[in-house]
């Protein structure tokens, strides 16, 4: 581990608060105060958090309809984060996107996105920004296997080879586009169809958190150094359903718990850093506690937070020249 002690402690963090981050709201997604759709992340944790802790204050990034993991990893705040998916004026978004629109300028998260496959030609545009400024900054994308069929996503590549851009394509295959399996609805591999595009191809486990930070680390440097666009390529698997409320028919018996009991990146980066003696158990035990207290007092505030009014929401809506 070429790590400090301090980047793993940040590192078990985030993963540990994007994971109650998601399973808080599995939990409180049926209670009908959340408005729209919410698609969660829990279970990939490990890949946002090992790209992210690459990434510098200038790199942007831009997610998915799958995004509180990527914004969480980024610095986005909890807490706004989960006012803006209780719909409250004091949200990240002032209550107008919710959980698929989450944005922080600020911190270089450029959004989430309903749309699938469509944050692509966005990172692009960022990725040419990155490359103006010439001062080593880098654009990442978060793909799922489902929108790599996307052709946007095609498109994105193609331009990126073509103007040698600072664009780092992270491809988290999770299993499933939506209900369907990826061995099914994707030809080819998508390694093998990333690298004819000339893009360099870096794999890892998304199971493991250090897989993912080693190969992120290559990639991203090599985007830095002016070399054009990379991928990452890491495969792990969603706890949760494509949206909340989906039954989930199309997995196989005890899927997710065979997951959760063998190859949990949360049990991995634990038994890692344990078995190293960088940290005990109770060590972890302590920062777990300090996480779920954090997400308690998020969702409380959220629940009694300001709704916003008709000013907020007809706001941004037009551009007057």
């Amino acid at each position: 581990m070429q790590q400090s002690p301090e980047q793993i402690r940040q590192a078990y963090r985030q993963m540990r608060l994007i994971r109650e981050f998601e399973e808080r709201l599995h939990i409180e997604n049926p209670k009908g105060e959340i408005a729209g759709f919410t698609h969660l992340y829990s279970g990939q944790e490990a890949i946002a958090v090992g790209v992210c802790e690459n990434l510098r204050d200038g790199d942007y990034i831009i997610s998915t309809h799958r995004g509180h993991g990527h914004c969480l990893a980024k610095g986005c705040d909890p807490r706004g984060m989960m006012h803006e998916i209780y719909g409250r004026a004091d949200g990240l978004g002032k209550g107008r996107g919710g959980s698929m629109h989450i944005a922080d300028l600020d911190k270089g998260m450029l959004g989430a996105n309903g749309i699938v496959g469509a944050g692509q030609p966005i990172a692009v545009g960022a990725a040419l920004a990155c490359k103006a400024k010439g001062d080593g900054s880098v654009s990442v994308s978060f793909t799922g296997d489902g929108a790599s069929n996307q052709g946007t996503v095609f498109e994105a590549m193609n331009m990126a080879v073509v103007l040698k851009l600072p664009k780092v394509f992270v491809l988290e295959n999770n299993g499933y586009s939506e209900h369907t399996g990826a061995s099914y609805g994707i030809g080819s591999d998508l390694k093998t169809r990333t690298e004819g595009f000339g893009i360099p191809v870096y794999e890892a486990d998304g199971f493991d958190y250090f897989s993912v930070y080693d190969a992120a680390r290559e990639a991203i440097e090599a985007a830095r150094a002016g070399n054009g666009p990379v991928a990452v390529l890491a495969t792990a698997t969603r706890y949760f359903g494509h949206f909340e409320g989906d039954p989930q028919n199309y997995r196989a018996k005890d899927e997710v718990k065979n997951f959760r009991e063998t190859v949990d990146a949360m049990k991995t980066i634990r038994e890692k850093v344990t078995g190293a003696g960088i940290f005990t158990a109770e060590e972890l035990d302590e920062i777990d506690a300090e996480v779920l207290a954090l997400i308690d007092s998020a969702v409380e505030s959220a629940r009694n937070g300001p709704v916003p009014g008709a000013d907020i929401m007809m706001s941004d809506v037009y551009l007057d020249y």
